[in-house]
């Protein structure tokens, strides 16, 4: 096969909204203070239901505006940092629960760049022949990581799944999925960190803007070169909904003025590993790009991990 294309896009969030005025309640914070900051307004907060709830949500969306059935599918990729089940991991439940009949079913967990790496190695494995339609999932409760006295983290991060379903194409089509740029910088890991068996979440907030802000942009228009396509020939551009001034700086940079930028954050808050197959189902679904449309996706976060690629709006 030539390569892969997502054929759909499908999101869930929980009903639970959490404003600012909320939080106020909560912990020493305001409205303006929050989005002055981070520019979150609302995020979703999941009660009574799991990880793989949220997962098997977003898929079941996926799969019904795909056409496709369960029984096509022979490999699920979770990208979550937020699974508590060690075995059986988040995408197996997930097969499970749709009735998928034996696929591959791994997790990834490379924090918030997640969705763009599970969608880099199923497009490999369907280069590879090891597949032919894959489910690629990025799902996070990370209220389960908050700590609700800690306004420089809980103000930012919500709930909620996004997911794709991607295919083969056959030999001489256009790929849909281009080449993945990634990697990390480890030495800086401890700039976002999940630890302990009851895990709570703490950030270095300076340091992950700064290196947001300075580091990313030269690799962004490297996934955009690998592509064969200028930031310029841009519709769309995703990336993870982390803080909308590391947003918009990233695009000013990049000279995105006539293309789509995602910025969910504002009412979804940053979803880690869902943020981007999330803002980018809703950007769809509203109909503001369109089918073919050339959309740079690019995750950048804990690890200090960070994936891109350009792929072809379904």
């Amino acid at each position: 096969m030539s390569g892969s294309r997502i054929v759909a896009l499908g999101h869930y969030q929980p009903p639970k909204v959490l404003s600012n005025d909320d939080l106020e309640a909560l912990v020493d914070t305001n409205d303006e203070w929050i989005r002055s900051r981070v520019g979150v307004r609302t995020r979703h907060i999941a009660e009574g239901e799991t990880l793989v709830d949220l997962a098997t949500e977003a898929a079941q969306k996926a799969l019904a505006k795909s056409g496709r059935t369960a029984d096509e599918i022979d490999l699920i990729v979770v990208a979550t940092c937020t699974a508590i089940e060690r075995s059986p991991n988040t995408a197996a439940a997930v097969a499970a629960r749709l009735g998928v009949r034996a696929p591959a079913a791994y997790d990834i967990n490379t924090v918030c760049s997640g969705f763009s790496y599970a969608l880099a190695t199923a497009d490999h494995a369907i280069r590879a022949g090891a597949a032919r339609r894959a489910l690629v999932i990025g799902a996070e409760r990370m209220s389960d990581t908050l700590d609700w006295t800690d306004r420089t983290t809980c103000v930012i991060f919500g709930d909620g799944a996004g997911a794709a379903v991607v295919e083969a194409q056959e030999d001489g089509a256009e790929p849909g999925i281009g080449p993945v740029v990634w990697g990390s910088e480890p030495e800086k890991g401890d700039a976002v960190v999940i630890t302990g068996w009851d895990p709570v979440i703490s950030q270095q907030g300076q340091s992950v803007f700064r290196w947001a802000t300075t580091q990313l942009a030269p690799l962004a228009r490297r996934a955009c070169e690998q592509a064969g396509i200028d930031p310029s020939e841009l519709k769309g551009f995703v990336p993870h909904q982390a803080n909308l001034r590391i947003i918009d700086s990233i695009a000013a940079k990049l000279g995105l003025t006539d293309a789509v930028v995602a910025r969910d954050v504002v009412d979804s808050g940053n979803t880690s590993a869902a943020s981007i197959p999330l803002a980018f189902s809703k950007l769809v679904e509203r109909g503001e790009l369109s089918p073919g449309d050339p959309v740079l996706l690019f995750g950048f976060g804990g690890g200090l991990a960070y994936a891109g690629q350009v792929v072809r709006c379904p």
